[in-house]
């Protein structure tokens, strides 16, 4: 599902995401892994906040994202820290038509908005055809734990000047899944506009995940949880996946 009004908003409703930590792992993965090329897919980009640091450091940055609201404010980002990203609107699904990568990466649970297993098989094979031999696809995803636990039953809400927004998360139809009810209010001088989104999210088991990534082709590296290098425990809440193309 591609964010509409919501992307007018992300950047300042995710100032407190780990992005520092994504880019972390992703050069660290690519320090220990990588076959030392440049080219770099942020797949599921969003409004760039990854994409920008990356190409900072040097890579060769592609960014391709669903939405198009969301790749207009991260071209006016790159554009503003003086960047080269070429971004692309294009479904994860339905991913083709570019030179391969040196590194494939999906994150801040992008790969969560896929419906059905099919969906993800297909998404692994498009990934896997789009990368150079010996290239690296780095990914995470919500925990079963996170979906079943944490998420469904809970509302979050924030109530500051310009914008407020209440977040209720309700349990999906399929197994460990989620719906997320968004209704935010944005100030326009003295009127607040008023927008409702819905949006879905659902993961899998780990296993589920690694026969998958193996019918596609890769050789699974590592599985670890939260930022860290340990492996996912039953109390973990993203599970993180490096790989690579044989």
């Amino acid at each position: 599902m591609s964010y509409q009004h919501f992307a007018l908003l992300y950047d300042e409703l995710m100032m407190d995401a780990p992005y520092e930590d994504w880019l972390q792992f992703i050069m660290k993965n690519i320090t220990k892994y990588g076959n030392g090329g440049k080219r770099l897919l942020d797949l599921g980009c969003g409004t760039g906040t990854l994409s920008i640091p990356l190409a900072i450091q040097g890579y060769n940055v592609t960014g391709i994202d669903l939405s198009e609201e969301m790749l207009a404010i991260a071209h006016a980002k790159s554009m503003e820290a003086s960047v080269q990203i070429a971004f692309f609107q294009q479904d994860m699904k339905e991913l083709d038509g570019f030179e391969p990568f040196d590194v494939i990466g999906v994150f801040c649970d992008s790969l969560n908005y896929l419906k059905t297993e099919q969906d993800v098989e297909l998404t692994f094979r498009k990934i896997y055809d789009q990368l150079l031999p010996g290239g690296l696809f780095l990914f995470d995803v919500h925990s079963i734990y996170k979906m079943d636990n944490i998420f469904i039953g809970e509302t979050y809400s924030s109530n500051e000047e310009e914008i407020s927004y209440i977040w209720n998360c309700f349990a999906g139809e399929q197994p460990h899944s989620v719906e997320h009810e968004l209704t935010f209010f944005v100030k326009d001088n003295d009127i607040y506009h008023r927008y409702d989104e819905v949006h879905y999210q659902r993961t899998f088991p780990i296993n589920y995940y690694q026969q998958w990534l193996e019918k596609a082709g890769f050789e699974l590296l590592e599985i670890s949880a939260d930022f860290s290098e340990e492996k996912p425990a039953e109390n973990s809440q993203r599970i993180f996946f490096t790989l690579k193309k044989k």
